[in-house]
């Protein structure tokens, strides 16, 4: 075990020193700039320190002055030193690899104050002094030895920023009419508002009008000026809702209040659904801060265990839905339980095949291969290990799990512990349906963006049939 043993007053002697020698990376300027809350341009924007006069990303001055405070107090004098003052001039600037050393010197000590003064200078690696200053402390008295801290590691991770085109292209196009069936909770009505507000969508209230009301008053939200369609039960509203998607009435549905279950069951009747002649299917768009680009995962909600065609359709609405969001040819990894096809594994065998669906024009528009497993579609090294090679590896924007289950347990692994934001999306219906349950707000907002481009690109490939 380490420690860490301090200089008492009585033995520092005028002329001692200490030092420590440190090298600047980028990762040091990122943590600096989000613990001081200092995001001079100087340090943190590539473009801006380009043009200005030392041409490149610099060091934030007080990251010299914190190790300045560091040999303080961790060495000379160590633990127990109190911090009475300190002047520092700059006197170069410090880039990403330069490497500093902090040296101190006892100058004068006050045996009245028990303070000591210190000089305190830094040189980089070319021995040119970049800081230079004094510092006056109060030196501890009594003798202390104690273990080292273990400090936690720091990861630095992406900021959540995947979703901002999205919104930003479905606001240009405009809201869509939107039915929400039974929003008799307060969260609810707050989601419905929130999307409403940021113009995403123009909301229609279905339900027992009374609840809606007792809802909106408890979340505090004025909803005089929606349009509610009083009915008598969830039922009733899931019915009404199914039947303004029909007519077109409304450009999207809001699962609202009822069960997935029940409102899955009312759409996939023959008779008064909102079937077409697609499959429907779940995505759910992902933002994973250590992905390089938004995941479309499909599909962890509709069907329990589907066989090689209801997968064609699952794969052929998530390369649409691709392009829907701006990617011209999406890469879609099938997912299984292991890389090699065999006929034990049913995952496997369905993967080849759908890879050959889309060499024969039976699935357009994407990138597939498969049968692949998580690690090797997120890691290229990985893959490069097992000697596998595919453009999909490392770059995938689709991945195809094999049932609900495992899309289940992947997108809530993602999201607690690689801490993902989602949005999602039921597709292949008459209208696009926002089938999750309703417990972020700024999800729910974005799911209403992505159906707007959903619709968006419907209409338009609609159009191009004419």
């Amino acid at each position: 075990m380490e420690y860490l043993e301090n200089r008492t007053f009585d033995e520092i002697q005028v002329g001692d020193t200490d030092s420590l020698t440190r090298t600047l990376t980028e990762k040091d300027i990122q943590v600096f700039a989000i613990m001081s809350g200092d995001i001079n341009p100087a340090h943190v924007d590539v473009e801006y320190a380009q043009s200005e006069m030392f041409h490149k990303i610099i060091g934030h001055g007080m990251w010299g002055g914190a190790l300045i405070s560091t040999v303080l107090g961790t060495q000379l004098p160590g633990p127990g030193t109190i911090y009475v003052g300190q002047t520092i001039r700059f006197k170069k600037p410090v880039a990403i690899g330069d490497t500093l050393t902090v040296k101190v010197t006892a100058l004068e000590k006050n045996p009245e104050k028990k303070r000591v003064t210190f000089s305190c200078e830094v040189r980089n690696q070319k021995d040119e002094v970049v800081m230079e200053g004094q510092a006056e402390v109060v030196a501890p008295t009594k003798k202390i030895r104690r273990p080292k801290a273990v400090l936690p590691e720091i990861t630095l991770r992406r900021p959540y920023s995947l979703f901002d085109s999205y919104l930003t292209k479905a606001k240009s196009i405009g809201p869509l009419k939107a039915g929400v069936i039974h929003p008799v909770h307060a969260k609810i009505i707050e989601a419905v508002h929130d999307a409403q507000l940021s113009g995403y969508i123009i909301p229609v209230l279905i339900g027992k009008k009374d609840r809606i009301v007792y809802a909106a008053d408890e979340a505090g939200i004025d909803i005089s000026q929606y349009e509610i369609i009083d009915v008598e039960h969830s039922h009733a509203a899931t019915a009404k809702a199914i039947a303004l998607a029909r007519n077109r009435e409304v450009g999207m549905l809001v699962r609202g209040g009822v069960t997935k279950e029940d409102l899955l069951h009312v759409m996939q009747k023959q008779d008064k659904g909102l079937l077409t002649e697609r499959h429907m299917s779940y995505v759910m768009v992902l933002d994973v801060p250590t992905y390089h680009k938004a995941l479309i995962l499909t599909d962890p909600v509709v069907h329990m265990d589907p066989n090689l065609d209801v997968k064609r359709g699952i794969t052929q609405n998530a390369i649409d839905f691709a392009k829907a969001l701006g990617i011209e040819t999406p890469k879609v990894a099938i997912l299984a339980g292991m890389d090699n096809v065999s006929s034990t594994m049913k995952s496997t065998v369905d993967a080849a095949g759908l890879c050959k669906m889309a060499e024969r024009g039976q699935i357009r528009g994407g990138i597939l291969d498969g049968p692949l497993t998580f690690d090797n579609v997120i890691s290229a090294e990985v893959a490069k290990s097992k000697g596998i090679a595919s453009p999909v590896i490392g770059d995938a924007d689709i991945l195809v799990v094999p049932s609900v289950e495992t899309g289940n347990i992947l997108a809530e692994q993602l999201e607690y512990l690689a801490e993902s934001r989602s949005a999602g999306l039921l597709l292949g219906s008459r209208v696009p349906v926002l089938m999750s349950r309703i417990n972020d707000i700024y999800s729910s907002t974005v799911a209403c963006a992505l159906a707007i481009l959903d619709n968006e690109h419907n209409r338009t490939e609609r159009q191009k049939l004419i």
